[in-house]
Formats: C-alpha cells, sequence, structure tokens
C-alpha cells in the first residue's frame, strides 16, 4: 500500500472515529445531566421521607408522654388506694397503651419481684407512630442509597465523557500527522480508547426523559 493509498485510509478511519465518538461524548455528557438530576429529585425525596419520620418520631414521644403521665397519676391514685381515682385514670389510657398495662399487672407486680418496673417495658406496648417512623427511616435509607448509586453514575458518565475526549483528541492528531507509522499509531489508540470506553458506558444504566 503506497503513502497516498495508506493516507485515503487513515483519514476515512480517522472521520468515523471522529463522528462516532462526537455521539458518545454527547450521549456520555447527556446521561451525565440525566443522573445528576435523578440525584438531585431522589435528595428531595429523602428529605421528605426523613421530615415524615420526624414527625412520626415526634408523635410516639408526645404519645409516650401521655401515657406516662397517666400512668403516673394511676400509681399516685392506686398507692393512696383512692380506688375511683384510680379507676378514673385507668378509664382513660390511651388504646395502645391499655395492653401493656393489662399484661403488667397479670405479671404481679407488686407481689413478682421479676416482674417489669413498669408497664413501658412490656413487649406490648408498641406505638403505630414509632413503628411508622422506622418505615420512614428505613424508606429513607433506601432512598440514601439510591441516591449514592446516582451520584456514581452520573461520575462514570463523567469520566467516560474525558475518555472519549481523548479518543477525539488522538483521531484529530492522527489526520495532523506526516509520518505514516506515528499517524496510524496515533490512529490505533484512538481505536483503542474508543472501544474500551465504549464497551465499559454499554454496562451503564440508560436515563432518558419522558
Amino acid at each position: 500500500m503506497n503513502d497516498a493509498n495508506r493516507r485515503d485510509w487513515t483519514e476515512l478511519v480517522a472521520v468515523i472515529l471522529l463522528a462516532f465518538a462526537a455521539v458518545a461524548t454527547a450521549w456520555s455528557s447527556y446521561q451525565a445531566n440525566r443522573w445528576n438530576g435523578e440525584q438531585a429529585k431522589t435528595s428531595g425525596r429523602v428529605n421528605a421521607t426523613r421530615i415524615e419520620a420526624a414527625r412520626a418520631s415526634g408523635l410516639a414521644n408526645a404519645q409516650t408522654q401521655v401515657d406516662i403521665a397517666t400512668f403516673v397519676q394511676w400509681v399516685d391514685a392506686y398507692a393512696q388506694q383512692k380506688t375511683k381515682l384510680a379507676d378514673f385514670y385507668e378509664k382513660r389510657f390511651r388504646k395502645e397503651f391499655q395492653p401493656a398495662f393489662r399484661a403488667w399487672l397479670a405479671t404481679r407486680p407488686l407481689r413478682n419481684a421479676d416482674a417489669p418496673l413498669t408497664p413501658f417495658a412490656m413487649p406490648e406496648y408498641r406505638l403505630a407512630a414509632t413503628a411508622n417512623a422506622e418505615q420512614l427511616d428505613a424508606k429513607a435509607e433506601v432512598l440514601s442509597a439510591q441516591v449514592r448509586r446516582n451520584i456514581q453514575r452520573s461520575s462514570n458518565y463523567v469520566l467516560s465523557v474525558v475518555l472519549f475526549a481523548v479518543s477525539l483528541f488522538f483521531a484529530g492528531m492522527s489526520a495532523k500527522l506526516s509520518t505514516p507509522r506515528l499517524r496510524v499509531a496515533m490512529l490505533i489508540l484512538g481505536c483503542i480508547m474508543f472501544v474500551a470506553t465504549f464497551t465499559w458506558v454499554a454496562t451503564f444504566p440508560v436515563s432518558v426523559a419522558v
């Protein structure tokens, strides 16, 4: 193959590589922006979920304080043998507290030294607000993990932009070199860089605007 034919061949390959690398660079840039947007949206959901969890936790704390206050009043009335007053407070126990209170009485706390000190130590004492707060916290953790994955995906696409840009550089330089061997070597390096980066990017998840 003479120098003219070789130059024509390398120029054709360089043009094809430039075209594919330019498209791949644009695609990777688009995907980096898309995943950055996905990360921002998921971060917003994390914040909203954590706010809901804090509200549920605050409600659970308030309900616990109510249960403690009424129980203390019941204990005081019971200790003073004010039966009617003790019954008055017992009837006003919250529904979520009543199962724990009855289970605690069944342990005969005044006679059984091994009985729990209060109904709040009983497994029957369960608040829906506490369970809700725990579920929301768990959901927030899952979303936080998704945020981290989206950040990594965006970073990977940004890195692929840089690598595709390198292959563009090699393709552009090959067309400017006068030495055939250097021209071919530059072009081979550019092709290797492009194929390796393209193969890597092909494993990435894709985010497309609807």
